[in-house]
């Protein structure tokens, strides 16, 4: 029962995540009336905290190890009061206030929740070795991807069986209730002592390759974050597929997760590096064949889905399972490193917005308008060619990185 549990904490995690990134910005606009910019200038402002706070995170976790049970079900609690809050809210002269108090609770016990699952990857792993690590990791990451499609579902279904409005307050509780159960059952992973090590210093990490290994996964987390950013307008604005986006999204994460169990066995038999080496073409494959999908061409797109997401599974199991076994490789308190982990893959997302949205909106790009050619054509090279560079050069860093078995 043990990795299953592992699987139900990061399930509950995912959850949480999806709202945030996703039906957050709807809700806000249609539900509460506040202004696009106004949540925009919030979503920023915590995204700031955001990053601050996770390695400070990261470094209370491995101040207090025995503490683990703890920060688990602190972050659970925090999700389990803040869903219900934020889906409850209605407008009213204090609706903002009440807005950032509850965002900054919940994006909190989501970071903690996460990085305190990520740093503990060897003490949740049955031995601290290679294989065992990304044995747990495939159902860390299956359970998270089950997460992901359980919440992208979840406000149509209960939409559909009468909730009102637009099934958010069903969805606020749904995520509370789901928090509760996860964190009860999942409680017993959390009791087994926490592998301790060494506190982190530069020197250590670049000798264990973790300092390369998180540049690569800044650069790597770029197409991804590119692509996400800018599905929704793809979809809709370029491919004309309205009412389209939520069920190749699905297929997305659902080509992700089935692919997981393929990744670990084939990185188990011949090395991790060779297995990205292997996955990473086929995301360029992916973004190459966005470019030149024509107009309506939904079947086309979603083979792009099954292959992106499929290659997306390999990123997620083995890259952080690397920067485990490299931590683990020197002896080095682990949370405080995902810590900056995190910090580098949130990074990665304000990067995306950054590069692309001004660029779009300079080149006259406005979803759900009739656009004109140079501003689609601005679209797709922002979300199928652009990322494809990215990729190009993330796949040189890999490389670069040295053969399993080989000296760093």
């Amino acid at each position: 029962m043990h990795y299953p549990r592992v699987s139900l904490y990061a399930l509950m995690l995912a959850a949480a995540g999806i709202p945030l990134y996703i039906h957050l910005p709807r809700f806000a606009s249609v539900n509460l009336g506040i202004g696009l910019g106004t949540i925009g200038t919030i979503l920023l402002a915590i995204r700031l905290i955001d990053l601050l706070q996770d390695p400070l995170i990261g470094w209370g976790i491995d101040r207090w190890p025995q503490a683990q049970r703890g920060f688990a079900l602190i972050a659970a609690f925090g999700l389990a009061v803040g869903f219900p809050l934020l889906f409850s809210l209605t407008k009213g002269s204090n609706t903002v206030v009440w807005l950032v108090g509850i965002l900054v609770l919940l994006f909190s016990s989501y970071s903690l929740g996460m990085i305190l699952m990520y740093a503990r990857s060897t003490t949740l792993a049955a031995t601290p070795a290679p294989d065992d690590v990304m044995t747990m990791a495939t159902f860390r990451e299956g359970g998270m991807l089950a997460g992901v499609v359980l919440a992208a579902i979840a406000p149509a279904t209960f939409v559909a069986l009468g909730a009102s409005t637009q099934g958010y307050p069903a969805f606020g509780v749904f995520l509370g209730a789901l928090a509760v159960i996860c964190a009860t059952v999942s409680f017993p992973i959390w009791q087994r002592r926490p592998v301790e090590g060494k506190p982190i210093n530069v020197s250590d990490l670049r000798h264990s390759g973790a300092l390369r290994l998180l540049g690569l996964a800044l650069v790597n987390s770029l197409p991804v974050a590119i692509t996400s950013t800018l599905f929704l307008f793809f979809v809709e604005d370029r491919l004309q597929l309205p009412g389209k986006a939520g069920p190749l999204l699905i297929l997305f994460f659902l080509s992700a997760g089935l692919s997981l169990p393929f990744w670990t066995k084939l990185s188990q038999r011949r090395g991790a590096k060779q297995t990205l080496l292997l996955a990473m073409p086929l995301a360029i494959l992916g973004f190459v064949g966005a470019a030149f999908l024509s107009t309506g061409d939904l079947v086309g797109f979603a083979l792009i889905c099954i292959a992106s997401g499929a290659a997306l599974g390999a990123d997620m199991v083995i890259l952080p399972t690397m920067f485990s076994v490299a931590l683990n490789r020197v002896g080095l308190e682990p949370s405080f490193a995902f810590g900056i982990w995190s910090f580098a893959g949130k990074l990665g997302l304000a990067l995306a917005a950054f590069m692309v949205l001004p660029l779009l909106e300079y080149q006259g790009f406005e979803p759900g308008t009739s656009n004109t050619a140079s501003a689609l054509a601005s679209l797709n090279i922002s979300y199928a060619i652009v990322p494809c560079i990215l990729k190009l050069v993330a796949m040189a860093l890999v490389l670069t990185l040295p053969s399993e078995g080989s000296p760093t």
